[in-house]
Order: C-alpha cells, then sequence, then structure tokens
C-alpha cells in the first residue's frame, strides 16, 4: 500500500510539473516575440522597449513595498535617465546618470509630506534598490545592444537564461534533495542549480555553432556566465519578495507571476555579458 501511494505521488508531481512547464512555455511565447521584435530593431526602438520593461519592474517593486512610500517620480525619472545614458552615450555617461539619480531622489523625497511612523529614508532606501536593481540592468541591456554583434548577444544570454531556468526547473524536480538557499527559497535544490548552469552552457554553445563570430570556448565561457549569474539573479528577487511577505511580484503573466518575475534573473546576466563580451571582443 505504501509503495502504490508513493507511485501515485510520484505520477501526480510528474503530471504536474509538466503541466506547470506547459504553462511556462505557453506564458513565454509572446514574451519572446516581444524580445525577438525590439532586439532585431535595434536603436531607439530597443532602448524604448526595455526602458518600459523596466518601469513595469519598478511599479511592480513600489507595488510590494508601498508600506516605505517609496519615491516613485524619482525611481521612474532616474530609471529613464539611465537608459537615455546608455542609448545617446556610453558608460561614462551612466556613471553621471547614477550620480545625479541621488540628489534627484533626496529632493523629491523631501517634497513628499511626511507620514507618522514612516521614516522619509525607508522610501528612498527602496527607490534607490529598485532603480539602481532595475535601472543599471536595463542601461547594460541597452549598452550590450550597441556592442559589435550585440543583437545576436543579446539573444544568446537570453536564450541560455531561459532555457537555463527550465533545465534548473526540470532537474531540480526530478532529481532535487538539497536545498540551495533553504532561507530564501526552500524549493531550489543543488541539483537544480548544476542542471540550470548546464542548459544554460550548452544552449549558448549550440547557439555559437550558427555564429562564427561566437568561437566555441568563448561561447563555453558565456554559457558558464550566463549560468551562474542567472541563479543568482533569480534568488535576489525571491528575497526581496519573501522581505515583502509576497509570492509574485505581479500579476502580468498570471499564475506565473509578474516581469519581475519572467526577468530577474535576465537582469543578472545581461549586465555579466555585457563585460564578458567587452572582454572578448
Amino acid at each position: 500500500m505504501a509503495t502504490s501511494s508513493r507511485r501515485r505521488a510520484r505520477r501526480s508531481r510528474r503530471r504536474n510539473s509538466l503541466s506547470d512547464l506547459g504553462a511556462r512555455l505557453w506564458v513565454a511565447v509572446p514574451a519572446a516575440a516581444y524580445a525577438i521584435f525590439i532586439v532585431v530593431a535595434g536603436g531607439a526602438v530597443f532602448a524604448a522597449g526595455v526602458v518600459l520593461l523596466g518601469f513595469v519592474c519598478l511599479h511592480e517593486l513600489f507595488r510590494m513595498y508601498e508600506a516605505l512610500r517609496p519615491v516613485k517620480l524619482a525611481g521612474f525619472l532616474g530609471l529613464a535617465g539611465l537608459g537615455a545614458a546608455a542609448h545617446f552615450g556610453g558608460e561614462h555617461q551612466v556613471l553621471l546618470a547614477t550620480v545625479a539619480f541621488f540628489p534627484l531622489l533626496f529632493l523629491l523625497a523631501m517634497a513628499m509630506p511626511e507620514r507618522p511612523g514612516v521614516p522619509v529614508t525607508d522610501g528612498m532606501a527602496i527607490t534607490l534598490l529598485g532603480t539602481l536593481w532595475v535601472g543599471l540592468a536595463i542601461a547594460h541591456a541597452i549598452l550590450l545592444r550597441e556592442l559589435p554583434h550585440g543583437n545576436g548577444i543579446v539573444i544568446d544570454i537570453l536564450v541560455g537564461t531561459f532555457l537555463g531556468d527550465t533545465a534548473a526547473y526540470l532537474g531540480g524536480r526530478a532529481f532535487g534533495t538539497r536545498p540551495l538557499a533553504l532561507r530564501i527559497s526552500p524549493s531550489k535544490t543543488l541539483e537544480g542549480l548544476a542542471f540550470g548552469v548546464l542548459g544554460a552552457t550548452v544552449a549558448v554553445w549550440c547557439a555559437g555553432l550558427y555564429q562564427d563570430w561566437l568561437g566555441g570556448w568563448n561561447a563555453l565561457l558565456l554559457g558558464v556566465v550566463v549560468g551562474l549569474a542567472a541563479p543568482v539573479g533569480d534568488l535576489f528577487e525571491s528575497r526581496v519578495k519573501r522581505d515583502a511577505g509576497t509570492k509574485d511580484a505581479g500579476t502580468l503573466f498570471g499564475a506565473h507571476g509578474g516581469a519581475l518575475d519572467r526577468l530577474d534573473a535576465a537582469f543578472f546576466t545581461l549586465v555579466a555579458g555585457y563585460y564578458v563580451w567587452l572582454l572578448m571582443l
């Protein structure tokens, strides 16, 4: 009886995993179409497209921490400034926009009416976290797209990120036994991490087979970096959500969460990928 129950439980888990995977893939179709469109278009279209995604992610973060009274106007202006600096300038202009954000944040925070029991610095802190977390990732994505073969590299990194995430999910559900970060995300396992890194590496390496400007060793290195950076981004957002006391950042993708839930890993892999590709040029 006990053996039969365990078998039924395993079959049930497999069915649930396949069902959840199917829903994940279905949700990914319009997101992939949007990503391909803006990456291929490049230029101002790409910059505007990723800044728009950044606005959605920042809105989700501010909504999670509404009680801290984030300085929303400063956050949105700061994110737009970082995106514009990357599009019209370069790394130095992005640094300048980052520095300029601090007095902007302070002045707009001081203009807000105070609320008893809610320190102004709490709102400034969550605004700073969100703007730099999301805004610098968006800026690096724009910088990366403007590098030689930037369109292909952005696609490679995104493919590695999301296929690595899928491999981590499937590997963790099938073989995961040892927790990766129990206090942050109890469902993630070391086995899932290993599958995720392997999946991302293989995905980027396979993409490099069709790109004569991305050699085999370079593709492997980029894939490993993507595979390692992705779970850090995922865990980072999980910690932010856990502290906010929420399961999902938003509802843009229905039961599969919001934009921040889907882009958390990409925010780290695009930044890491930018510097790796810069070294390879």
